[in-house]
């Protein structure tokens, strides 16, 4: 389990393809801190350490996960949003993340809001791909309020630090990011759904 707040941004420095997995290498600032079979957030997609390098690690993604998620589409040099697994006596200072990212959306839209960046992303609508107003979401792992939300969409607000500290800095119009919607949003849907 996750909060979705961003440890460090990795580098992708090695793609291998193995049959349908891919095998994903990084450098990350707390490389050295990891074990092996250790569970790591990446782009909000729970991954296990599978080998240790010198400054680096390497995870590998099956087929499954590149269907619903951005990894397929990461080349060598993109940055990638890191998370350890959350301990038990930390404060949960966003909300539960799973890393069992949903789908994956695009960015329509950025615009400059008085020193901080709003966000606009589509998807398309489906059973249990719900947000609300105020409601969280993790984008690319990141812990977020939604603000517009809609059918097939939402904004969200970006504080610098934010910004600086993930990859947002690099989305653009078109870009592809993981969505994880809110599991109690989930379960409170799939409850109505089986009431009715």
């Amino acid at each position: 389990m996750f909060s979705g707040i961003i440890e460090a941004v990795a580098k992708v420095t090695a793609l291998h393809r193995e049959g349908g997995n891919l095998h994903i290498t990084l450098s990350a600032p707390f490389a050295d801190e990891l074990k092996i079979d250790q569970s790591v957030a990446h782009n909000g997609v729970c991954l296990t350490v599978v080998e240790l390098l010198p400054g680096g690690y390497t995870v590998t993604a099956i087929d499954e996960t590149l269907q619903k998620t951005n990894l397929g589409l990461l080349k060598v040099g993109d940055e990638v949003n890191l998370e350890r697994s959350m301990r038990p006596d930390a404060l949960l200072d966003g909300h539960i993340v799973q890393g069992h990212v949903d789908m994956t959306a695009t960015c329509l839209e950025v615009k400059e809001a008085d020193g901080s960046h709003v966000f606009r992303f589509g998807y398309e609508p489906g059973e249990g791909r719900i947000t609300v107003e105020k409601g969280s979401v993790a984008v690319n792992g990141v812990s977020l309020t939604v603000v517009n939300s809609k059918e097939d969409g939402f904004e969200v607000a970006i504080i610098p630090y934010t910004y600086e500290h993930t990859n947002f800095h690099t989305f653009k119009p078109g870009s592809v990011v993981n969505i994880e919607f809110d599991i109690i949003g989930k379960y409170i849907t799939k409850l109505m759904k089986n009431y009715r």
